[in-house]
């Protein structure tokens, strides 16, 4: 493939985010900015399926998307949208919908999943394991889980651990090998939810929930903006998921 038609694909892949949100902006009257803790794309597309009869779920890049709302005032297809854009920062997506705004925000409140933690994940407790057989593990996995660090040997065809060993201590940031054995232990950690940082209503306009120190004022250089749009476009960095 010729880097000319990778950089056509993602043009078009990035034109159809921005045509996609200006789409939803006029078909739901209820938008949101949320920010992803834990981030797992399987998940997410759980979401998706059980929003999609009044709902859409719209991940990209965040420059990307602003330009889909209009980064200004002289730019947003619908008055204050402006303010959601300047609030795409992080790991964030939209929602659309057309469920209420109470009930999307008691929604967040208290949704979670609870998920395989990976590495860099600090950890939220402290894993022992005891000297002794480790019988939910066949034979062959010995030296795999030797590999990573545990202190096992084989007796009488019975994985075993002969020390007492500590996988992980609350506070501390958790290695690959330390993801991988709470993984293998059946040991999740990681909390997979959403905060809604903002959402704006064709009834009542734009609604902070989570405070920033983002300036709402437009800046006054707009060549400056205008090159920044056109990075965006052409940047070849690889999009977060974005829905079918």
């Amino acid at each position: 493939v010729s880097l000319t038609k990778t950089d056509r694909k993602g043009l078009a892949w990035k034109q159809r985010i921005v045509d996609d949100i200006r789409f939803c902006v006029g078909k739901y009257p209820n938008i949101f900015v949320f920010q992803v803790q834990n981030m797992r794309n399987n998940l997410l597309k759980d979401l998706r399926q059980e929003w999609k009869q009044n709902s859409r779920f719209i991940f990209g890049k965040n420059r990307v998307m602003q330009i889909g709302l209009g980064r200004k005032k002289s730019e947003e297809v619908e008055p204050d949208l402006h303010k959601l854009s300047k609030r795409l920062t992080g790991q964030v997506g939209l929602l659309f919908t057309n469920k209420s705004k109470q009930e999307v925000l008691d929604w967040a409140e208290n949704y979670w999943a609870v998920e395989y933690a990976r590495s860099g994940f600090v950890a939220t407790e402290t894993v022992t394991l005891s000297a002794g057989p480790l019988e939910e593990f066949a034979h062959s996995m010995e030296p795999h889980l030797r590999s990573l660090g545990l202190p096992t040997k084989l007796e009488k065809g019975i994985v075993t651990i002969y020390s007492d060993y500590t996988v992980c201590e609350e506070g501390k940031v958790l290695t690959p090998e330390q993801a991988r054995i709470l993984k293998l232990l059946g040991k999740p950690m990681a909390k997979f939810r959403l905060t809604m940082k903002c959402s704006w209503t064709k009834s009542e306009g734009f609604t902070l929930y989570v405070e920033d120190d983002v300036n709402e004022e437009d800046q006054a250089d707009s060549a400056m903006e205008d090159e920044d749009a056109a990075e965006a476009m052409d940047d070849d960095d690889e999009d977060a998921e974005e829905d079918e």
